[in-house]
């Protein structure tokens, strides 16, 4: 999985989070939970144990991240689209303009306007200019035209979030 210093630095942070303090409140809570009694009408202890298997599963989940990590950096050159740029497009087939930042896949989310570098969107802009009329491919049977109107770079400060699954 590709990404940068910072993504992984946010993961490593969530992990040592869910190990450590969040981790531990859990099992405390488990355990108290269990020592309430008959386990097969407690409502708190199954709460209780759900919580505590999806905080396993994310741990799982993030590990395995880290494990397969490659971390990368942006090369593209000043004025052109790559990590980390908002990047202003108009959509000629619906008369408007959105801007989305470029990310790695493990912080993509369109829905706050992050499309990641290998997304249809996000392929089809790298290494473009402002001015450059770009083809998004999404599926082999349909494609759209987005004709760049202004790139700016926006310095990671690692506010953006990680993917939950």
């Amino acid at each position: 999985m590709k990404m940068t210093k910072m993504d992984l630095q946010k993961i490593q942070e969530e992990l040592d989070y869910r190990k450590g303090e969040f981790g531990q409140e859990l099992r405390r809570t488990l355990k108290v939970a269990r020592e309430q009694g008959d386990l097969s009408e407690n409502a708190d202890y199954t709460a209780a144990k759900r919580a505590n298997n999806q905080n396993n599963s994310r741990i799982s989940y993030l590990e395995n991240i880290v494990r397969h990590a490659v971390i990368i950096e942006d090369t593209s050159e000043e004025g052109t689209v790559g990590l980390n740029k908002a990047v202003t497009v108009y959509i000629p087939e619906d008369e408007e303009e959105e801007t989305y930042k470029i990310v790695t896949t493990i912080r993509g989310n369109s829905v706050d306007g992050r499309i990641s570098t290998d997304s249809p969107m996000g392929k089809a802009l790298m290494g473009h200019r402002v001015g450059d009329t770009v083809t998004v491919q999404v599926s082999p049977q349909y494609s759209y035209e987005v004709e760049i109107r202004k790139i700016e770079y926006i310095e990671d400060d690692g506010t953006d979030g990680i993917r939950q699954y």
